[in-house]
C-alpha cells in the first residue's frame, strides 16, 4: 500500500521505500541526516520536537526512528518512554543520534527502550551500517529474495 504525505511542501510517495523519521533540534543535524537517509533510499519525514515527533510516529509508523536526546520541549528518554508504551509504535527501532557522550546517558536510552545510541559527531558509515541492519533484520525491504544469515551478521550494528 503506497502511503502519500507531504515534505518540504512537496507531495512524496513512499511505495515500497523503508520510511525513516529523523529527530533534531538543529537544522544542520537534520539536513545532513536527510541526506544520509535519501542515499539509502529512504522516504523521510522529519520533527524538531517531542511532540511532533510522537505525533508523526503514531500517523506514519516509520519503519526506524533517528532521535537525538537533547530537544527542545521533551527529553528525548521521554519521548522513547512514551512511543514504546503506544502499541502502534513500541515495535518500531529506536537509533539515539545524540550529542550525549557519556556512559550513563547510554545507558538511561537503552534502558528506556532504544535500540542503538550512537554519539555526535558520528562516522556515517557507522550509522548507514546501523540503519541498513535494521531494514535486513526486519526482512520487510527484502520480499524479492531471502536474506541470508551471513547479510544479517555483516551488518551487525557495531558495538560502542
Amino acid at each position: 500500500m503506497d502511503m502519500e504525505f507531504f515534505l518540504g511542501g512537496t507531495k512524496q510517495t513512499t511505495d515500497q521505500r523503508p520510511l525513516v523519521l529523523a529527530v533534531d533540534d538543529n537544522e544542520d543535524n537534520l539536513d545532513l541526516l536527510t541526506y544520509i537517509l535519501e542515499v539509502l533510499d529512504c522516504a523521510v519525514i522529519t520533527a524538531v520536537n517531542g511532540e511532533d515527533t510522537l505525533a508523526l510516529a503514531i500517523t506514519y509508523q516509520p519503519d526506524i526512528i533517528l532521535l537525538d536526546i537533547l530537544l527542545p520541549d521533551l527529553h528525548g528518554i521521554e519521548v522513547i518512554h512514551r512511543l514504546k508504551q503506544n502499541a502502534l509504535t513500541s515495535l518500531i527501532p529506536i537509533i539515539a543520534v545524540t550529542a550525549l557522550a557519556r556512559t550513563q546517558d547510554r545507558d538511561q536510552a537503552i534502558l528506556a527502550g532504544c535500540n542503538e545510541y550512537v554519539t555526535k559527531p558520528f562516522n556515517i558509515q557507522n550509522l548507514e551500517n546501523l540503519i541498513r541492519y535494521y531494514f535486513v533484520k526486519s526482512k520487510k525491504f527484502f520480499k524479492d529474495r531471502s536474506v541470508t544469515s551471513y547479510e544479517v551478521l555483516v551488518n551487525q550494528p557495531i558495538q560502542q
